[in-house]
């Protein structure tokens, strides 16, 4: 796979007007699943901007890219290349808790996914794994008191703010305990110790909520914003456009991130849309916009910096399309069998996790037996959150009429 290098001279994008192979085979890049889709923007920095002659309001120009070997692909024996081949963009501390946070992450979806087979965990579960590094580079971008909202796939949010494991794991047992008190399972986690207003199953209805968080960080003046998470397939909803036109008009600090993992469910973006380069769909609000490596922890970082300074510095919002990729299904039920084993196979060389792995050795910020520590504690953590879970109380039956209404007194009618 390729990162991106900007050229000088820019040139329109004819790509999305071509024809592609996935709309036969399903592949969200084309018929050998080797298309660029990383496309990350220019570090340092926002893409250049031109004044459009018929509105005179500035626009966000795309710069012409060519594909270049770039971080994350896999070197010649096979092993991913470290993120800052150079050097360093960051300091130790910020890699070491990247790669603590993503592993976090993994293992732990790698255990949920394990306990959802031997129906420890039940009704519906999406799993995060390969898209670690959408979290973990907005949570250093961003700061303590920002909100981040997302959709259903919702338990590595909450573990990169410091949600502890075990409230994550009791939730999804739907104990007590759990961070949403066992109401709301897998796709319903919420912490507001920690800013996450929570994971939502109703495809884009999110939306519209993070723009309404934005909104009030910005009538109450604190300085905050909303980082929005949604799925590919939620940008087909019209909520989408109603929460974009009234973003831009008042200029909400929102961040509206678009996970684009190549497939709504189990149907490419190809299927689905003449607009396969998902961030244009900002173009018609102007709002600035852009394509983002999500494989790449740093792209990531760098990309929501540049947002959260247009949001507080009172610019409004902004799209990002992080292009990534799920490993597994799209839940628990999903065989994934609208993709080749080789698709995926491609995308684990290109893994976030490995790449920062592989900085961290590289340039000696830890070794390799710090390293195993940091993952031999991981997984006790991990261990633990079961055993806490699988011990915690189921909730009581007078739980029904807690969490409701405001009302603390309301007058339900019991029969």
């Amino acid at each position: 796979m390729a990162e991106t290098k900007v050229k000088d001279a820019p040139k329109a994008d004819a790509a999305a007007d071509k024809p592609t192979d996935a709309a036969t085979n399903g592949s969200p890049n084309g018929s050998n699943g080797k298309a660029a889709r990383n496309g990350s923007a220019p570090r340092g920095g926002e893409a250049p901007k031109v004044v459009d002659a018929d509105t005179a309001v500035p626009t966000q120009q795309q710069p012409e890219v060519e594909t270049l070997p770039g971080p994350g692909a896999p070197t010649a024996d096979g092993q991913p290349r470290a993120t800052s081949p150079a050097a360093p963009e960051f300091p130790k501390e910020t890699y070491v808790r990247w790669y603590e946070q993503m592993q976090l992450m993994r293992k732990f979806e790698e255990k949920a996914g394990q306990l959802y087979g031997q129906q420890k965990i039940k009704g519906f579960c999406h799993l995060y794994i390969g898209q670690e590094a959408c979290v973990a580079g907005a949570v250093s971008a961003l700061e303590p008191g920002d909100k981040y909202i997302t959709a259903y796939r919702d338990h590595a949010h909450p573990l990169a703010l410091g949600t502890s494991p075990n409230a994550v794991m009791a939730e999804l047992f739907a104990k007590a305990t759990g961070c949403s008190k066992g109401k709301g399972g897998s796709m319903h986690m919420f912490d507001k110790q920690v800013g996450f207003m929570g994971g939502h199953g109703i495809v884009g209805g999110q939306i519209p909520m993070g723009a309404g968080i934005a909104f009030a960080e910005q009538y109450n003046k604190t300085g905050k914003l909303c980082i929005c998470y949604m799925g590919d397939g939620a940008v087909r909803q019209g909520a989408l456009h109603e929460a974009f036109n009234m973003a831009m008009l008042w200029k909400l600090p929102v961040i509206f991130v678009v996970e684009n993992n190549g497939y709504a469910m189990g149907t490419s973006v190809q299927r689905t849309t003449n607009v396969t380069e998902l961030h244009h769909l900002a173009d018609g609000y102007q709002m600035p916009n852009e394509p983002v490596n999500a494989m790449n922890v740093e792209d990531v970082h760098h990309a929501v910096a540049r947002a959260a300074a247009r949001a507080r510095g009172g610019e409004g919002p902004t799209f990002l399309e992080f292009k990534t990729y799920r490993y597994k299904g799209h839940s628990m039920s999903d065989p994934a069998k609208y993709r080749t084993k080789e698709e995926v196979e491609e995308y684990r060389h290109r893994d976030s996790i490995e790449s920062v792995r592989h900085t961290i050795l590289t340039h000696g910020l830890a070794t390799e037996d710090e390293l195993n520590a940091i993952d031999e504690a991981i997984k006790a953590r991990v261990q633990e959150s079961v055993e806490f879970a699988e011990s915690s109380p189921y909730p009581d039956a007078a739980e029904l009429y807690h969490d409701v209404y405001v009302q603390a007194d309301y007058p339900y009618i019991h029969d």
